[in-house]
């Protein structure tokens, strides 16, 4: 007969009981889990991975202006006093944009050019009219209300600007970021490679399902129940299936298993008794071994942590209700980390509302809200950059429902929202203003020191409303004061703080080649494009720090194409480099990416205003570090530090 293992004593088994934060520690610090690596994902491969690296837009999207509704291109200007009473008439041109079709003739004043939803908005229109808003007579159409420029026009760019950074590194992919990534023609994704963890369990009590259940015996059901729960954490899980109690046959699985994973998972074998093999064949894998073998927890006192040359090898009870509480509290969290996903969110939360969200009456209306953290709790901040936009998915954190009666919800209502996953939580640091691709490169710094940020863009002003309301730990502006020439400090209030971040030149873009720019100064070149009315300009967004100087500039004039605005530096660079408008401002980077013509207006300052009580000190000066840190990336992409 084959001889008889010897069998752990009693005395060597729960000689020290660790509480759940000591236990979570040693762990912690004997596994310090990380990332294992990445690899290239096709596309429709990447739903549940987690992005291993910032993916930066290659082109705009979209490429073009372009119409969102069926109706007709025309002048804004034309229609400023149409009514009812006093219908205007517009001669139609002799072309039809549909989708996909590339327009030829201009919008001269006084016509209009029919077009489908998705055609571009040829030059010299800046609406489109509705179909059902107009009466034809010959060849020509009725229009009998004013309209505004921008209306029903998605400009390009408007979405995601060509080098903006689209998603990024730890990102959890799901449809929403696939729709991001093909939108912009990116067929695949570097991302974290899942950690493989093999799951055993042990006991010779245990019938796999399936399979007749013989007297005494028990289906294995954690077996299947923690590889269900790996693969929800980011794993790929192999149930390896159960071994019995037998010291040799436990000990060459667990060897196997271990050799051929990343991890180990055991459920069964842990408590206090002479039937405990599992712990004796799991201090024989490697060093450190063993960090903590019974843990202060009602369920899941036999609980067993151990890290074997680096990798984590974890033994849960044996009953089903104690192997998943236990799993879920100590051991899914490292894991998680391993697979590069963040911790674990509620699937709803109770948020209020900063400013009111209007509504349509007689519908129930989903308006998608990114979190951030104020005084009082959550805050939802509403998305909303039309419906073609699919940016506003990813930054949204949930939804919320306005009930059709509604019109809408009044300043500080507080709303359920409901997660678009369980792991979504408000980030560590909370950024709201003005955009600069410059703050892609301090904020990724900050991504591989663990710590999450939001950026949020709603223009300078935006920014300093927010963290006046102490929804946002960082407000980026960019506000020259016109009696001081004094740049972003005149616009703080008590309380606040500036940051020094860096100077960035403004200026004017255009065609090169174009003799009204080409060799003239500043004062020519603008004179020469205000006294030529075929010259069409691109604004700039109302809010925005580039409007500010540009108004100023303009000393109140309103040349063609002024309302044109998009709300980006990129969305300008396309609209003069795709020949629908002539100039426009934005910054040196985006025109030299372009390819464009630049003349110096501004050398501006673009800085972080801060609450003088953060709201996050420790997160706050891991920017402040990071922005230091950053000089040499600020350079490379143009920006000088002070």
């Amino acid at each position: 007969m084959p001889e008889t293992p010897a069998l752990p004593s009693v005395q060597d088994q729960f000689l020290k009981i660790s509480s759940r934060d000591q236990a979570e520690a040693a762990f912690l610090a004997a596994l310090r889990p990380a990332p294992l690596g990445s690899e290239d994902v096709a596309l429709m491969d990447l739903p549940g991975r987690v992005l291993a690296a910032d993916i930066a837009a290659p082109v705009d999207a979209p490429p073009f202006d372009r119409a969102t509704v069926d109706g007709f291109a025309v002048r804004a200007a034309d229609l400023f006093e149409a009514s009812a009473t006093w219908p205007v008439t517009l001669r139609l041109n002799a072309e039809t944009i549909h989708c996909g079709t590339a327009p030829h003739l201009s919008v001269a004043p006084g016509t209009a050019t029919p077009i489908a939803t998705g055609g571009p908005i040829p030059r010299g229109a800046d609406a489109v009219v509705m179909i059902e808003h107009t009466e034809p007579e010959g060849d020509a159409i009725a229009i009998a209300r004013a309209l505004a420029p921008g209306t029903h026009v998605s400009f390009a760019g408007s979405d995601i600007a060509r080098g903006q950074t689209l998603l990024r590194k730890g990102t959890l992919i799901g449809a929403r970021e696939v729709a991001m990534l093909a939108v912009v023609g990116l067929d695949r994704a570097a991302v974290w490679r899942r950690p493989r963890v093999a799951v055993l369990s042990t006991g010779d009590e245990l019938v796999q399902p399936g399979q007749p259940l013989r007297p005494a015996g028990v289906y294995d059901s954690n077996g299947p129940v923690i590889a269900a729960a790996l693969r929800e954490n980011g794993c790929e899980a192999a149930h390896l299936g159960a071994v019995p109690d037998d010291l040799a046959a436990l000990e060459a699985a667990v060897r196997a298993a271990f050799t051929a994973h990343d991890a180990l998972i055991l459920s069964g074998g842990t408590s206090k008794g002479a039937g405990d093999l599992t712990v004796k064949v799991i201090a024989g894998l490697g060093a450190p071994g063993i960090v903590a073998h019974g843990v202060a927890l009602k369920p899941g006192k036999p609980l067993c942590l151990a890290v074997c040359d680096g990798k984590p090898v974890v033994v849960l009870p044996g009953f089903p209700t104690s192997a998943m509480f236990t799993f879920h509290e100590l051991v899914a969290p490292a894991l998680r980390m391993m697979a590069g996903l963040p911790p674990r969110g509620a699937a709803h939360v109770q948020a209020t509302l900063p400013a009111r969200l209007t509504s349509e009456l007689g519908r129930t209306e989903f308006a998608m809200v990114a979190l951030t953290e104020g005084p009082e709790g959550l805050v939802a901040h509403p998305v909303t950059k039309g419906s073609g936009a699919v940016t506003a998915f990813a930054q949204a954190d949930g939804f919320l429902t306005v009930p059709p009666l509604a019109e809408s919800l009044a300043p500080g209502t507080e709303a359920e929202v409901t997660l678009f996953g369980s792991a979504v939580a408000p980030p560590g640091l909370t950024i709201i203003g003005s955009h600069c691709v410059g703050l892609d490169a301090v904020v990724a710094r900050l991504a591989d020191q663990g710590l999450t940020a939001r950026i949020l863009a709603t223009g300078s002003q935006g920014g300093l409303a927010a963290l006046r309301r102490r929804e946002c730990d960082i407000a980026p502006i960019h506000l020259l004061h016109a009696e001081s020439g004094a740049y972003n400090r005149p616009f703080l209030s008590e309380g606040m703080r500036l940051i020094p971040g860096w100077r960035r030149m403004q200026g004017l873009l255009f065609r090169p080649g174009d003799p009204r720019f080409d060799g003239c100064a500043l004062d020519a070149a603008l004179a020469a494009v205000l006294a030529d009315p075929d010259a069409i300009m691109v604004g700039r967004n109302q809010g925005s720090g580039t409007r500010v100087l540009l108004d100023r500039l303009l000393q109140g004039t309103r040349p063609p194409g002024y309302w044109n605005q998009p709300a980006s530096h990129n969305g300008v660079a396309a609209a003069i480099a795709q020949g629908r408008a002539d100039w426009g401002m934005a910054i040196r980077p985006v025109a030299e990416a372009m390819g464009l013509g630049f003349l110096p207006v501004a050398d501006e300052h673009y800085d972080f205003a801060v609450s003088d009580e953060p709201r996050n000190p420790k997160a706050l000066a891991a920017f402040e570090a990071a922005l230091s840190d950053s000089a040499g990336a600020l350079a490379a992409i143009g920006f000088a530090r002070g």
